[in-house]
């Protein structure tokens, strides 16, 4: 049993009820959007891109390799098979998507934090894969399993995320084959939101189940969501093994996968906007109707990763307005097949969080938030393209995130809301400051940032003339050191870790 499994004594406790509690009051377990979303795509170019897929799988067709059980579900379906090439009849992969759930909860071990994904939902979800960190201090370097325990901790805190996420840093200090058992039960031991799968190998799939099976119970499990996990396409048109074995472990267990094309226009995918959407939904229609021949009903998401291609060095570009053409006409037809919908946040190709992060993460951000996507991952934390968990871009962009968690609820329309007893009161001629209206609202009537600066410069300049990420270093700092951890049952914790002992000693470490 590891050193976190140690049975909660009456010491603390109550301090750590007290700071639940704290948190309780400002936490948004969802986002329920009362705003009406931004659809750039006008009806005959959602049609026409619906057509251009439809062909695209009938004539073209996708690769489905490694997995010869999957080509037999595809034969047996009725689609017609080349190798691993199949090509689906006209109407046979809408027809199979059909029965695929078009919002779903997702259950946390605490059942406050239980989430809704679909419909009018949004959920905000922290940065995913990055190999490196990077803080003011230390600079970038390899992340750590105590990197990823942190962002896990940071997650935990605020009251912006929704969702604990999956893979916040590899943690490169840990065996390839063996860190994901790790990785799994700090989502599970120092946060008690939802949490995302192993993906990374079909085994490693099983064992995020199994582990689940532990904290929730296995019939619970079978009919209930309580793991998302994410599912690359492999761009252009091709499932891998890798993926579809972890795919398949998800779906047939009833847990949900993000079927995600990752294409960068002009590498791995065309172009146009048009192009990239027609390929985009192309492969994410195939990978969702297998969901549905693997078990009818499995929840499921249509996900999208898409970004520029800078001409000049090759690399991903963030924050320009293709992609935000790209993620509008997405969410679009993701909402017309009756799905869910995944895409990116708070993305940026900066080394730094300066100020090319922040112009490139509220483009890309505001326009993924605008566009009704329901599951937003890389809501926080991401740098350098997806290279880098950022410790003080995490806290920047969870202060934007709680601005547009107030962004999504529209005006309220209350006789508060309208203030016409503070238009009476004041009159022509005066001021609202000392109205009634006003001491009643001014503590919670606008969000007020912790780490922002709304000083005069004479008293920015005295406190040391701070930028936004010193005061941003500053605060995850504070926030860990003052971070306690949602109680778990005890007798739950010691299977987890025995369970995790156990299946580490029966297989030797590897790289792979």
């Amino acid at each position: 049993m590891n050193k976190h499994n140690v049975k909660p004594g009456r010491r603390g406790r109550e301090a750590r009820r007290a700071a639940r509690r704290e948190v309780s009051a400002e936490f948004i377990p969802y986002i329920e959007r009362q705003v009406p979303v931004l659809e750039l795509a006008k009806a005959e170019v959602i049609e026409m891109i619906e057509a251009n897929a439809d062909t695209v799988l009938q004539e073209i067709g996708i690769e489905f390799r490694g997995d010869d059980e999957i080509l037999k579900l595809w034969n047996d379906a009725g689609a017609d098979l080349d190798g691993t090439r199949v090509r689906f009849p006209k109407g046979l992969v809408r027809a199979l998507i059909k029965t695929a759930p078009t919002e779903f909860i997702q259950f946390a071990r605490n059942p406050e934090r239980n989430v809704k994904i679909g419909g009018t939902a949004t959920v905000f979800a922290p940065v995913y894969g990055p190999p490196f960190v990077r803080d003011l201090e230390r600079g970038r370097r390899y992340g750590t399993i105590e990197d990823f325990r942190n962002f896990v901790k940071l997650a935990y805190l605020a009251p912006s995320i929704h969702h604990s996420g999956g893979t916040l840093c590899e943690p490169v200090d840990l065996p390839v084959n063996k860190r994901h058992y790790d990785m799994v039960y700090a989502h599970i031991r120092f946060s008690d939101k939802p949490f995302m799968g192993s993906v990374t190998h079909p085994s490693r799939a099983h064992d995020t189940i199994d582990m689940c099976q532990i904290l929730f119970g296995e019939d619970f499990v079978d009919q209930n969501t309580v793991c998302t996990s994410l599912i690359n396409v492999n761009s252009p048109l091709v499932f891998d093994e890798t993926m579809l074995g972890a795919l398949k472990a998800y779906a047939k267990a009833n847990q949900a996968v993000i079927v995600s094309p990752f294409i960068m226009s002009g590498a791995t995918g065309p172009v146009s906007p048009v192009g990239t959407l027609t390929q985009a939904l192309a492969e994410a229609m195939a990978g969702i109707a297998l969901t549905q021949l693997l078990r009818p009903g499995a929840p499921v998401i249509m996900g999208l990763f898409a970004a520029s291609l800078s001409m000049k060095s090759g690399a991903p570009t963030f924050g320009t307005p293709e992609p935000s053409l790209i993620t509008s006409a997405a969410a679009q037809l993701a909402r017309r097949l009756g799905v869910p919908f995944r895409s990116g946040g708070n993305l940026c190709g900066s080394k730094l969080a300066d100020a090319q992060s922040a112009y490139e993460s509220a483009n890309s951000m505001v326009s993924s938030f605008l566009s009704g996507v329901n599951f937003v991952l890389h809501s926080a934390g991401w740098l350098e393209g997806g290279l880098v968990s950022g410790y003080e871009k995490f806290i920047m962009d969870v202060d934007q995130l709680t601005m547009l968690q107030i962004l999504s609820q529209g005006y309220e329309i209350t006789p508060n809301g309208q203030a016409m007893d503070a238009i009476r009161e004041v009159g022509p001629d005066s001021h609202y400051l000392g109205c009634s209206h006003t001491q009643a609202n001014f503590e919670t009537a606008f969000h007020q940032s912790p780490i922002l600066d709304y000083n005069s410069f004479e008293q920015w300049e005295s406190d040391g003339k701070k930028d936004l990420v010193d005061r941003a270093s500053k605060e995850w700092k504070k926030q860990l050191e003052n971070y306690e951890a949602p109680e778990i049952d005890y007798d739950i914790d010691g299977r987890l870790n025995e369970y995790i002992i156990k299946k580490k000693e029966s297989f030797p470490d590897s790289n792979v």
